[in-house]
């Protein structure tokens, strides 16, 4: 495990989820509390509403009750999940670690807490993947599956990335790693996981794939519909 000056940052995005974050930002807290890593959890805004502000810094006070190394960082606009998860990432540029979870609670904060883990341990980066195991179920809606795979497709026939889920919104990047590509990622939304591996790769940065256990939640951002082509797109300027 990682001693006392190798921080990791984990990020969890929230974009008006202060209800999802309600419910599965107590049980993270804990993990963190109990987990012994040193580390700094920053929920990172990407310009919600006033209200949602409010509940936001609402929740924050409970969060660090509970576990001291809470960092509520609000974006001066909205931008896209993958603009957002980059501000909080830099609010600690040396980590270690660079980590995200996403707040609906899918990956469960005692998964995140093994990928982090694993990282340490294999001193790379982890990438969970959403691949059905005995341990690690998946439930995942229809539309959902095939908008899944048919993006996974589409990743692998364009890009050639060599990722099983590119997607899966539980990631740990080795900081050393990161800071080779930073600079250079520009996409903002959903594809901003796909240009990150696509650029480590490019690298000759290395990584880990884990399965999780991942459940689909109610509340969700992407919409299979309105958003592939947005993230066709990306692809594609990606490409």
């Amino acid at each position: 495990m990682p001693d006392a000056s190798d921080e990791i940052v984990l990020v969890t995005p929230v974009w008006n989820d202060a209800a999802r974050l309600e419910a599965f930002g107590p049980e993270l807290a804990a993990a963190l509390a109990s987990a012994g890593l040193p580390l700094r959890w920053v929920i990172a805004d990407d310009g919600s509403s006033a209200d949602e502000r409010e509940r936001l810094v609402a929740l924050l006070a409970d969060f660090l009750r509970v576990y001291p190394k809470v960092i509520l960082h609000h974006a001066d606009a909205h931008r896209g999940k993958g603009s957002i998860v980059r501000e909080g990432w830099a609010l600690v540029p040396d980590a270690a670690w660079h980590a995200f979870v996403d707040a609906d609670g899918s990956v469960s904060a005692r998964e995140m807490i093994g990928l982090l883990r694993a990282a340490a341990d294999a001193g790379k980066s982890v990438l969970g993947i959403r691949r059905p195991t005995a341990s690690a179920p998946v439930a995942m809606g229809l539309w959902r599956g095939i908008a899944h795979r048919g993006y996974r497709w589409l990743v692998h026939a364009w890009l050639g990335l060599p990722c099983e889920d590119p997607q899966c919104g539980a990631k740990v990047i080795l900081g050393n790693d990161y800071r080779r590509v930073a600079g250079g990622l520009r996409e903002n939304g959903f594809a901003f996981d796909s240009e990150l591996l696509v650029r480590l790769a490019k690298a000759g940065c290395v990584w880990h794939e884990l399965p999780v256990g991942w459940t689909q939640k109610k509340g969700g951002k992407i919409r299979p519909l309105r958003d592939a082509w947005g993230m066709i797109a990306a692809l594609w300027r990606l490409r």
